[in-house]
C-alpha cells in the first residue's frame, strides 16, 4: 500500500499525479484518517481523478465525500477480478460510511450443506456464518414456507440422515428399514457415497434440476435394462417428486436454454429491498432477497438516483456471487439500472465461470418485462419492511411514553437467569435495536458466584454478578456514549431482582446514565426503581408488549444455554471416568463425534481417527463403554 498524503496540507492535485493508470483498489480518508470510501478501478488514475473535476456532476452524495478527503491510498492488483475481490474484502473490514452496505436481516433463511464434515448435513438456517471454508450457504430465500417444503420433498425423495442425533445406539431407526436414510448413525454407508447423494441435492439450490433429471433419466432406463426394476420405480419417483417440485414455475422467455438471473429493486431513503430472481431453462428456480442501507447515500428531499440505486444492484451481485460456484453463475445477468463497474464484474464473473457471461440492461420486449415483474416483488417486499418498521417506531414511541423517556431507547438490553435448583446457573444478555432482535449482539454468561450450588440458589446475587460483568467497563459514566452502551435495561422479575441490579449501578455511577425496568411474569407489571407499586399499564399496549418480546427472548436464550451446560456435564461426567482421557482430549473427542451417542457406537478403529485418540486411547474408550 503507497500513503499518497501524509497531511492534509499537501497538493491534491500532486497526489493525484502518482496515481498509476492500473486495475486496483482505492481509499478515501479523512482528515481524522477514518476511511470513507473504498473503491475499484480498472484504470485507478482516471477513477480518482474524476471525483475532482467538475463537482456540478457530482451526487449529493459524492459530493459531500470529496469535501472530506484529505488522503488519497491505493492498492495495485494484477487484475481486475483481483480488484473486485480485495474491495469487496476490504469494504466487509471497514464498513466505510459512503460504501453501500447490506443490513445483515435475519429473517431471510439460507439453507446450509455442511461439506467439512464427514457426512454432510442439509439444514435451514438464517444466521450466515464464515467459518468452515468447505461449508456452503444457499439463499437468503423470501419464501421460509416454501423453502421447508422444498426441504421436505428432498428428505422423501432421497435417503438422507433424518435425525440430527442416532435414536438407537446399536440399530438403525424406522427411516432405514422405509429407505429414507441409509444408516448414517451406524455407517452402513461409506461417506464418499453418500456425500454423492447430497451432491445431487445440491445441483437444485443450484438452480441445475434440469441437469439432475437428465441424469436420473438416464439411471432409470439403465436399471429398468438390467431388469432392477425396484431400483427403476425409485428413480421414476425420484423424478416425479422433482418434477413437482418445479411445477408452475414457467417463465415465458424467448430462449429457454440460456441460464440468467434478473435483479431489480424498490428504495426509500433509508432502505433498499433488492429482489433476485434465478431462471434456469426457462423455469424459475430461486427467488432470493436482500436488504441495503440507503441513508448514506441520499440526501433530504430527494431520491436516490439511478447511479446511486445501480451501485447497491452492484454491491449485491458482487456479495452474492463470490460465494457462489462456477456452475451457479448463469451466462446472462438482466440488471434495473446501469452498474458502475459493469465491465469488471462481467470480467471477474467470467473468469470463473470460464464461458462469457453479459450483463444487459433490458428496455423493452419480455426481458423489460422480466425486470418489471422482479421490481414489483421489490416493492411488495419494500412495503412490508416499511409496515414492520412504523409498528416497531409506534411500539418504541409507546415505550418511551410510559417510562417517561426524553427519546425512543434505541438499544434495549435484556437479562435473565436460569438454573434448576441452583445447579449449571447462567444468565443471557439479549439486544433488541429499533424493536428488533440483534443477535450478533447477544451474550451468554456463566455465574461465577461460589456460593450458588447445587440445592442453593440466589437470583438477587446473579442479577448483581452479572450487572457488574456488563457494565464495569463504564464505571464513572466513561464511554457512555457509544452504541453499545444501552439506553434501557430490562431485568426479568420483580422488585427484589432490579434493586440488586441497581446497587450495582449505583457503585459504579451509572443509576442516572441509562433507564432500569424489571418486567414481572404474573401480572407482566412493570417496575421501576425506587417505586413501590408498578407503573399503570395495559398488558396488550404496544410499549408492553416489545418489552414482554424483549423478556421471552431473554428467558429463551437463557433456557437454551442453560440445557446446553447440563448436557456438557453430563456428557464430561461419563468422559471424566475414562482413564487417560483429560479435558482437552475430551475437547477434540467431542468436536470429532458431536455427541456421546455417537461416541459409544464406534469402533475402536474409528475412534483412533480422532485427533489426539491413539490406538490405546481409543481401546479404553471402547472398553468402557462395552465392559463385557
Amino acid at each position: 500500500m503507497i500513503n499518497l498524503a501524509t497531511s492534509s496540507a499537501l497538493n491534491i492535485e500532486q497526489r493525484l499525479q502518482e496515481i498509476p493508470p492500473e486495475p486496483g483498489v482505492y481509499f478515501m480518508r479523512d482528515a481524522t484518517d477514518r476511511i470513507l470510501y473504498i473503491g475499484k478501478s480498472k484504470k485507478l488514475r482516471s477513477r480518482v481523478r474524476s471525483y475532482f473535476r467538475d463537482s456540478s456532476h457530482h451526487t449529493p452524495r459524492i459530493a459531500m465525500m470529496v469535501r472530506q478527503v484529505a488522503e488519497i491510498e491505493f492498492i495495485v492488483t494484477d487484475s481486475e477480478a483481483e480488484a473486485l475481490a480485495l474491495e469487496a474484502n476490504l469494504i466487509k473490514q471497514h464498513q466505510p460510511y459512503f460504501n453501500v452496505l447490506l443490513k445483515d436481516d435475519k429473517k431471510y433463511p439460507y439453507i446450509l450443506i455442511t461439506w467439512s464434515e464427514e457426512y454432510p448435513r442439509i439444514l435451514m438456517t438464517r444466521n450466515r456464518r464464515i467459518g468452515k471454508g468447505k461449508d456452503k450457504y444457499y439463499g437468503p430465500y423470501t419464501d421460509a414456507g416454501l423453502l421447508r417444503n422444498v426441504l421436505y420433498t428432498i428428505k422423501r425423495t432421497f435417503p438422507l440422515r433424518q435425525r440430527p442425533q442416532p435414536l438407537f445406539k446399536d440399530r438403525p431407526c424406522l427411516n432405514y428399514d422405509l429407505g429414507r436414510c441409509p444408516g448414517v448413525c451406524q455407517n452402513l454407508i461409506a461417506s464418499i457415497d453418500y456425500r454423492q447423494t447430497v451432491e445431487k441435492v445440491a445441483m437444485i439450490f443450484q438452480g441445475r434440476s434440469g441437469e439432475l433429471l437428465e441424469t436420473l433419466n438416464a439411471q432409470m432406463h439403465k436399471a429398468a435394462e438390467n431388469l432392477d426394476f425396484e431400483q427403476a420405480g425409485l428413480m421414476r419417483d425420484r423424478i416425479y417428486n422433482l418434477t413437482a417440485l418445479n411445477a408452475d414455475q414457467k417463465v415465458s422467455l424467448p430462449n429457454d436454454t440460456v441460464s440468467r438471473d434478473a435483479i431489480a429493486l424498490a428504495a426509500d431513503l433509508t432502505t433498499a429491498s433488492v429482489q433476485l430472481f434465478q431462471i434456469r431453462a426457462g423455469k424459475l428456480v430461486g427467488r432470493l432477497g436482500f436488504t441495503a442501507q440507503v441513508q448514506s447515500l441520499a440526501v433530504e428531499s430527494s431520491q436516490p438516483s439511478d447511479e446511486e440505486l445501480g451501485a447497491i444492484l452492484q454491491r449485491v451481485l458482487e456479495e452474492h456471487y463470490q460465494s457462489a460456484d462456477p456452475v451457479e453463475i448463469p451466462l446472462e445477468i438482466l440488471v434495473q439500472y446501469p452498474l458502475p463497474d459493469g465491465e469488471i464484474l462481467a470480467s471477474y464473473l467470467s473468469d470463473r465461470k470460464g464461458r462469457k457471461v453479459t450483463l444487459i440492461t433490458p428496455q423493452r420486449q419480455v426481458k423489460a418485462e422480466l425486470i418489471e415483474m422482479v421490481e414489483k416483488n421489490a416493492i411488495h417486499e419494500l412495503t412490508r419492511l416499511q409496515r414492520q418498521s412504523e409498528r416497531n417506531t409506534a411500539s418504541l414511541e409507546d415505550l418511551a411514553e410510559i417510562l417517561g423517556l426524553p427519546e425512543l431507547p434505541r438499544r434495549i438490553e435484556g437479562f435473565d437467569i436460569s438454573h434448576i435448583q441452583g445447579s449449571n446457573a447462567v444468565a443471557s444478555q439479549v439486544v433488541f435495536i429499533d424493536g428488533l432482535p440483534a443477535k450478533q449482539h447477544y451474550r451468554h454468561y456463566k455465574i461465577q458466584n461460589p456460593e450458588i450450588t447445587i440445592g442453593h440458589s440466589d437470583d438477587y446475587a446473579s442479577h448483581a454478578e452479572i450487572a457488574r460483568r456488563r457494565f464495569r467497563k463504564y464505571a464513572g459514566g466513561i464511554n457512555t456514549d457509544d452504541d453499545n452502551f444501552p439506553d434501557l435495561v430490562m431485568i426479568d422479575g420483580g422488585k427484589g431482582q432490579l434493586s440488586a441490579v441497581m446497587n450495582v449501578l449505583e457503585e459504579l455511577n451509572l443509576a442516572d446514565k441509562m433507564c432500569i425496568v424489571s418486567l414481572a411474569k404474573q401480572r407482566e407489571e412493570i417496575f421501576m426503581p425506587n417505586e413501590s407499586l408498578p407503573l399503570p399499564t395495559d398488558a396488550e399496549q404496544a410499549g408492553v408488549q416489545l418489552l414482554r418480546r424483549v423478556r421471552d427472548e431473554s428467558h429463551r436464550f437463557a433456557i437454551t444455554f442453560h440445557r446446553q451446560q447440563r448436557a456438557v456435564k453430563q456428557t464430561r461426567s461419563y468422559l471424566d471416568e475414562i482413564v487417560g482421557l483429560g479435558s482437552h482430549r475430551q475437547k477434540q473427542l467431542l468436536a470429532h463425534f458431536h455427541s456421546i451417542d455417537y461416541i459409544r457406537a464406534a469402533s475402536v478403529e474409528d475412534l483412533a481417527k480422532a485427533p489426539g485418540i491413539g490406538a490405546h486411547t481409543a481401546t479404553e474408550i471402547y472398553s468402557y463403554f462395552h465392559p463385557q
